[in-house]
């Protein structure tokens, strides 16, 4: 750790964390107390439309981390539920510490893309354009079964006052699908003109062999 890294340490009397032991931190910040397996669902239900979504080895190993430094705390369920079950809250030291990361700007960082699709269509005179145009095809049902998932989550959200900024979270996620397929639409568009061009031209698109 460089000196700067102590000194803003010191001055935030944060931990330094990975970005996945905050989110599982901020899915703690919310009322009631969750088993690792509820915190799973409820990410597979919210972050992973805008962020990702952990796995649940992930999710528990950032629980024994968080409780190790004091944010978390959990207790184990009575003989009133047929099988014990671990269940985790915040702690005030957690929310303090997770109050300071999310106001603090320069932790977001820019957002990444990393759009498979695109780096195949990148790669497209190693490929068929038949192929090409299906697998936007694809994608667009994926996205289109996506975009309904997050409209699920969105009315569910809506429900509840609690989670006000999570459906804010989802309201853009909602935005950011729909901006998808418009432009996988014309994406389409664009690979129907350039292999049309193509043939115009005296041949077809470039292919394998």
């Amino acid at each position: 750790m460089t000196s700067s890294q102590k000194s803003k340490k010191q001055e935030t009397g944060r931990q330094e964390l990975p970005p996945t032991a905050w989110a599982v931190l901020g899915l703690l910040s919310f009322p009631g107390e969750r088993t690792g397996y509820e915190l799973k669902k409820w990410a597979d239900s919210s972050l992973r439309f805008f962020y990702w979504s952990p796995a649940i080895s992930q999710i528990y190993a950032e629980l024994r981390r968080l409780e190790e430094l004091g944010y978390a705390a959990s207790a184990r369920s009575g003989p009133e539920e047929a099988r014990a079950k671990r269940r985790y809250a915040i702690t005030d030291a957690g929310r303090e510490a997770l109050a300071g990361w999310a106001a603090d700007t320069s932790e977001a960082g820019p957002p990444v893309l990393k759009h498979g699709l695109l780096l195949r269509v990148w790669l497209g005179h190693l490929a068929e354009p038949e192929r090409l145009r299906a697998m936007v095809g694809e994608h667009l049902e994926r996205t289109r079964a996506e975009l309904a998932a997050v409209r699920e989550a969105m009315e569910q959200a809506g429900a509840v006052a609690e989670w006000a900024f999570p459906a804010l979270a989802l309201r853009w996620s909602e935005r950011q699908h729909l901006a998808e397929l418009e432009l996988g639409e014309a994406l389409l568009t664009d690979l129907a003109d350039l292999t049309g061009e193509a043939r115009q031209a005296g041949g077809d698109a470039p292919t394998p062999g």
